[in-house]
């Protein structure tokens, strides 16, 4: 083992990140024989991929926050808010298609800067912030929409070439978007001043400010990068559901905190792993697949993510005491 481990190509790629796929390729094949067969259906292929595209792009805005030490529980909620605000001005205010989906990201991005600057120039503690921002995220979006669910046009005609941006035809497109976003995400955490900072914040803050950079700027960057994501998360979420229901949204933070955390990026900061990121997002979208699959509830798809956070934070803990 210790001689795979020293392997060039493993080191690059990464030997956690090679395990992770290994298990993803197995669950597959252990749900695809115990329903027969069914899962190899195409149609079972494109309802998992609709469900990893929006909570890929969660994940991968979380992915900064948490590389920073830091926390957001509010970006479930604040992708529904960006969702039927947007929705909302299309369907009630007659806004065109385009500028519906700029406004999500807008929202999102404004929520962002929100969190970020209470974290980094207020000093207010992340959890405190994003415990906040869920609520206000739900109340703007229940007044915003007198409490009403928004359903999004699903015929182009009626300007649904907006679900072109998940599928067309058999063909998952989506999943073309959301690499891309998912190589920028990396290339800008691994190859740019903006993630070396990013990352340092998470490994000492302290020391950083001692030699002189302006950490507040990088932390409240991370969050505004978080918050343009979720605007995006939210035009995926609408392109393969549709629906939008006001006060939604929770069941969303664990998961893609899950998949970071499954992934390799730290819940202590100064470590992530876009590339392990993408792979934790496809097996919680796998679970989830395969659950309904089973005949079983989400609830059990709930148990089992919550008992994926612990074992993941639990590993990470283990790895950095072995560390040092």
């Amino acid at each position: 083992m210790d001689k795979f481990k020293e392997n060039s190509f493993v080191k690059k790629v990464g030997f956690n990140r090679i395990v992770l796929f290994f298990v993803m390729i197995l669950m597959y094949a252990f749900f695809c024989v115990v329903t027969g067969g069914k899962f190899f259906g195409m149609d079972r292929v494109l309802s998992l991929l609709n469900y990893a595209y929006f909570l890929g792009f969660l994940s991968l805005g979380v992915t900064f926050v948490i590389a920073t030490g830091g926390i957001d529980f509010s970006i479930g909620p604040v992708m529904f808010c960006c969702a039927l605000i947007s929705g909302f001005s299309l369907t009630s205010y007659g806004v065109p298609m385009g500028l519906a989906l700029v406004i999500s990201v807008l929202v999102g991005l404004a929520f962002g800067l929100f969190n970020g600057f209470l974290v980094a120039y207020m000093s207010v503690p992340p959890f405190i912030v994003s415990m906040a921002s869920m609520n206000i995220a739900k109340g703007i979006a229940s007044v915003f929409t007198r409490s009403q669910s928004v359903s999004w046009p699903q015929s182009a005609g009626a300007g649904g070439w907006y679900r072109n941006l998940v599928k067309v035809g058999n063909i998952p497109v989506g999943l073309i978007f959301f690499l891309a976003a998912a190589a920028i995400c990396a290339i800008l955490l691994n190859n740019t001043k903006i993630g070396r900072y990013i990352l340092c914040l998470g490994s000492n803050k302290e020391a950083v400010r001692l030699s002189g950079v302006n950490i507040k700027k990088w932390e409240m960057l991370a969050y505004t990068i978080c918050g343009l994501l979720v605007g995006i998360a939210a035009i995926f979420y609408v392109s393969a559901y549709t629906t939008v229901q006001p006060g939604y949204g929770d069941q969303y933070n664990n998961e893609a905190i899950a998949g970071c955390v499954m992934g390799g990026t730290s819940m202590a900061g100064g470590l992530a792993s876009i590339g392990g990121t993408v792979i934790g997002v496809l097996i919680i979208a796998l679970l989830q697949e395969g659950i309904l699959a089973l005949g079983f509830a989400k609830d059990y798809q709930l148990i089992i993510t919550g008992i994926i956070v612990i074992a993941a934070v639990y590993a990470d803990v283990v790895a950095r005491r072995r560390k040092n």
